[in-house]
């Protein structure tokens, strides 16, 4: 954070800045130290323990709903990164009509409040007459996370030297291995990182995932839900820990990657 910049310099605006940071960031620094409360309450230290963490590793329900985030949010992201990279390469170097407008379809997830496309995707499946499980889950995922996944790539191959792909056919290389060779190495760390972004989007949603889900498909963010509504307790402080150091790990990861050179 730059504190020398001139917006700094108005009265007031530092002791704005740090209210906000802290308002921002002091309950999740209270919430994952609570994860390590020996006592019941989620709220009244009582002295440092790694139980609820062993709780958590030990609960069969648990257990489930992890496995059935890990599979649905595996699945997504393969998913969405193939059509988010498919369409990517289809829409750059070239002009078409409809361009603008398809590009505005594939943002559209992006724009559209959780709500919104939650209702909208539970109407369609009720039309086609789709039973809600698991497969609903992963459909619902792949079509909100295929922008976050198409967004990097994009721009990973906006910022590729065109020059590189013309040497390639003036020497007569086929278009195939122009992309295997070139095209493929180069998007690659946008690839990765549309793909972690899509990933932990994938695990950490909620609203979507409560519209259509059936019965035994339980995700993590539901079971936290549900055990909210009974009280809150330090198991799901250590479950909500856990997941909030992997969201952690895999934006950084997908920041790294987009910034990365070659």
């Amino acid at each position: 954070m730059n504190l020398q910049g001139p917006l700094w310099r108005f009265t007031g605006v530092r002791p704005v800045a740090w209210a906000f940071f802290a308002f921002l960031y002091i309950p999740i620094i209270v919430l994952v130290a609570l994860s390590f409360n020996a006592g019941q309450s989620a709220t009244l230290w009582q002295g440092f323990s790694l139980k609820w963490y062993s709780v958590v590793a030990n609960d069969p329900e648990i257990l489930r709903a992890a496995k059935n985030s890990l599979i649905i949010a595996v699945c997504a992201t393969l998913i969405s990164t193939a059509l988010a990279t498919l369409a990517a390469l289809g829409m750059h170097g070239r002009r078409f009509r409809g361009q603008g407008a398809l590009q505005g379809v594939l943002g559209l997830p992006l724009l559209v409040p959780d709500i919104v496309c939650a209702v909208a995707i539970l109407m369609f499946f009720a039309f086609i007459g789709l039973k809600l499980s698991l497969l609903t889950i992963l459909i619902a995922h792949v079509v909100f996370c295929t922008p976050f996944a198409y967004l990097p790539i994009r721009a990973r191959l906006q910022g590729m030297d065109p020059r590189l792909l013309e040497a390639a056919a003036d020497l007569y290389a086929s278009p195939w291995r122009v992309f295997w060779r070139i095209s493929f190495p180069l998007l690659l760390p946008g690839i990765l990182s549309g793909a972690m972004l899509a990933f932990i989007i994938s695990m950490d949603d909620f609203v979507i995932t409560y519209f259509v889900a059936g019965a035994g498909s339980t995700t993590l963010p539901i079971y936290i839900f549900s055990s909210i509504r009974m009280g809150i307790s330090p198991k799901i402080n250590a479950i909500s820990s856990i997941m909030l150091v992997l969201s952690i790990l895999f934006v950084t990861l997908s920041y790294y990657l987009g910034q990365r050179k070659r």
